[in-house]
Formats: C-alpha cells, sequence, structure tokens
C-alpha cells in the first residue's frame, strides 16, 4: 500500500515517520521523501489513526490525487535544490521534474499552480534562495562560489534574483544576519 505524506523533506522526517507507522505494526518497504509504501495495507480506520498520529508531528496523510502530485513535484524540487548538486544538472529543472514524474510539464504546471497559487518556477527560485540562505549563513563558500554550486550563470544574476526575492543582496543579507531562513515546508 503506498502512502503519500505532505511536509516530509528532510533525513529525519523519514525516520519520524518510519518510527511512527513501524508504532503502528507496519513494515515501511520502501520511503522517500514524501512516499512510503507499507505492508500490510492499511484499513481505513488505521489509516485515520496514522493521519491523526502523524497531524500532531506536523505532517499531513493525502488521499487527493492533486495533493499528492503537488507534493511530489515539492519533492523533486526540494531534493533537486537541497540535496544534488546543481552545477552538474545539464538540463531545466522542470523538465527534469516532469521527466521524473512521468508527467507533461504543462499539466505538472497548471496543477501546481492552481493548488499553490505559484508557479513551478517560482517556487523553484524560492527553494534556491533558501539554500543560498543557508550557504551564505555558513560562510564557507564566496558568492562565486555559491553561484556555481547553485547552478546560476554568474554571480551577478544570483544577486539580481537574491534582492528580488529577499530585497536585500548577498552581502547585506550576510552582514544583517538576520537568519530569516525559513523551514523548506514554508517555502511558497
Amino acid at each position: 500500500m503506498l502512502l503519500y505524506v505532505k511536509n516530509m523533506v528532510c533525513d529525519r522526517c523519514i525516520l519520524i515517520v518510519r518510527q511512527q507507522l513501524e508504532n503502528f505494526g507496519f513494515k515501511v518497504k520502501e520511503i522517500s521523501l514524501g512516499k512510503i509504501e507499507i505492508e500490510p495495507a492499511a484499513s481505513v480506520s488505521q489509516l485515520q489513526d496514522i493521519g491523526s498520529d502523524l497531524a500532531g508531528l506536523g505532517f499531513e496523510l493525502m488521499d487527493k490525487e492533486k495533493d499528492q502530485l503537488v507534493e511530489q513535484i515539492k519533492t523533486q524540487v526540494i531534493d533537486l535544490v537541497h540535496y544534488s548538486e546543481l552545477n552538474e544538472v545539464h538540463q531545466s529543472m522542470t523538465q527534469l521534474i516532469a521527466d521524473k514524474l512521468n508527467k507533461d510539464y504543462t499539466y505538472l504546471s497548471r496543477q501546481f499552480s492552481d493548488a499553490e497559487g505559484l508557479t513551478i518556477e517560482k517556487y523553484i527560485i524560492q527553494q534556491k534562495i533558501e539554500k543560498v540562505k543557508e550557504l551564505l549563513e555558513y560562510g564557507e563558500l564566496n558568492l562565486n562560489e555559491i553561484a556555481y554550486k547553485m547552478g546560476y550563470s554568474s554571480s551577478a544574476h544570483l544577486s539580481t534574483q537574491f534582492k528580488a526575492v529577499t530585497g536585500l543582496t548577498p552581502s547585506k543579507y550576510k552582514a544583517a544576519t538576520l537568519n530569516d531562513r525559513k523551514s523548506l515546508d514554508k517555502v511558497g
């Protein structure tokens, strides 16, 4: 049985959700961000209990196909932006997402925009800016290195996009030490 869970954005989320499902007596066959395969199949009452339990931890069990699709898109974006080397990606992120989900990009875009009120491209930019904030706060890379790592054509392009989203240049953000980073599930 496949379950789809909203707000799974990191390895700790996977660990917590796995533990909760095992506490209910299910065997977790496979688990990734937002998607879990369990055995045996859960009954309706078990699904309600699992949903309540997960909701108490900040997750949401999803049953609508559109919600599942939107969450899969978000999961793909988060995985690409936060856990991949974007400088090694040689095709558009939107096409990569469409390929991974085996769906037409136009369809994905329409479903995402209807549900979230913003485009997939804007969501990708917001996620990238959150990752840039993280890298700026670590202070291990200079702006050129961050731009390269994040797949920007130049540090000027990164700076322009960063300022458009945050209202600050990367250097002013770093100097201000605002620490206004958002958790990944709150971006959007």
